[in-house]
């Protein structure tokens, strides 16, 4: 008897039975290669994942960069606008917009008390126009409900001052009394607002002078005018180096727009008069990268990595404004071009190539414009010990005789 008897459903070889043909089941691997779609799918779906990925890459960086370009520009265009509109007051100008938070205790304290006095309130209704932009701040010209007119400047990058030492360098600044300083009227201080209120001078500046309007129709500044010039700019410094001995740097900004140029109606050489003004302010300036924005960063000495300025540093910036309005080039960024092209030029003989040529012309003063060339290579020495003094500097230029010019008027 066999054990596969009585078992009709069996088949296979040992039987000779042939089993029947039945379809696989699902989960063969015949079925997958029959039936491919679910697998399809998933790859689908994964290929759309990464293709989500990718362009989230792509676009959240676009965005980012287009929120940036956004505000740049609604920054330019506010910053376009405040200079351009002169139709806004002096509060709408600063972050002061009402005087009812204003700090009571300091006030608008005047240091000349023949000049006319006015309270803040009367200031911040000023109408205001925007006379210029520099490294420490905005200047606008402020015209009150009386007529009155002042110069107003914006202090920025001065928020880590304190009260007392605002105060008290201020205070320092707004006594100083000389012919060739704009003074310093009054001042106001807040915690994230300092104006500092000068008198107005109605003029251009030095750099106005030399560089503005160099094509046809321009007027010539002539040697004598340049000289009255040269010679005012050398005692307003002087005075301040004798007046200011804790300061360092005395000034700290000198540069030809920080030198504004009073010109009178009449035909006098000497009516060209100028006013050093944004003197005073580097002890203000108590953050790392502030001092960079000041004229005596120029110096070989900043440059180096001596941090501790001297009044040398005052030297060299008269030096190189001595030079631009002798050659009539322009100071840029890298001053040293200017000082060493100089030295190039004059390095085997001394040579009226250097001259402007608006005074080039002039028949009388070339071996006094030399000499002043000579005085400004001194003041522009690489080491600090080897610059005059400012009181020696004036010294020698005042022996200089200012005269009429005959051809460069």
């Amino acid at each position: 008897m066999s054990s596969y008897d009585h078992n009709a459903g069996l088949c296979g070889k040992p039987l000779g039975n042939p089993c029947p043909t039945t379809p696989p089941s699902s989960g063969s691997p015949a079925s997958a290669a029959v039936t491919p779609p679910t697998q399809a799918k998933k790859k689908a779906i994964q290929v759309w994942k990464i293709a989500l990925i990718m362009a989230a890459g792509l676009v959240i960086p676009l965005t980012i960069m287009l929120v940036c370009c956004y505000h740049h520009w609604k920054k330019h265009v506010k910053e376009t606008t405040e200079e351009y509109n002169s139709g806004e007051n002096l509060a709408e100008r600063t972050e002061t917009r009402d005087s009812a938070g204003l700090e009571r205790s300091v006030g608008l304290e005047f240091f000349n008390k023949k000049r006319q006095v006015f309270n803040i309130d009367e200031l911040l209704r000023a109408s205001a126009e925007t006379m210029g932009k520099g490294n420490l701040g905005r200047m606008y010209k402020a015209t009150l409900e009386s007529g009155h007119v002042l110069a107003v400047k914006r202090l920025k990058d001065m928020n880590g001052t304190s009260k007392e030492e605002f105060i008290q360098q201020t205070h320092l600044l707004g006594k100083l009394r000389h012919e060739n300083l704009v003074e310093i009227i009054s001042f106001y201080y807040a915690k994230d607002e300092k104006l500092i209120i000068y008198e107005y001078v109605n003029s251009g500046s030095l750099f106005d002078l030399l560089h503005g309007n160099r094509g046809v129709g321009r007027i010539p500044l002539n040697w004598s005018r340049r000289l009255s010039i040269v010679k005012g700019v050398a005692r307003g410094l002087t005075y301040l180096h004798q007046s200011l001995p804790s300061h360092k740097v005395p000034h700290a900004n000198l540069k030809s727009s920080n030198v504004l140029v009073q010109i009178h109606d009449d035909d006098d050489n000497n009516s060209y008069h100028p006013k050093l003004t944004d003197f005073g302010f580097q002890p203000l300036l108590t953050s790392p990268n502030s001092a960079q924005k000041l004229a005596a960063s120029k110096s070989p000495e900043f440059s180096k990595g001596k941090k501790k300025l001297t009044h040398k540093a005052d030297v060299y910036c008269f030096g190189l404004l001595l030079l631009e309005i002798i050659t009539g080039k322009m100071a840029g960024d890298d001053e040293d071009d200017l000082s060493e092209w100089v030295r190039s030029v004059v390095s085997n003989s001394w040579s009226t190539d250097v001259l402007d040529l608006e005074i080039l012309a002039t028949r009388r003063g070339h071996e006094e414009m030399l000499k002043l060339t000579e005085i400004a290579l001194e003041c522009t020495a690489a080491e600090p010990e080897r610059r005059p003094t400012m009181g020696e500097v004036l010294r020698r230029i005042e022996e200089f005789q200012v005269v009429d010019d005959d051809e460069s008027d």
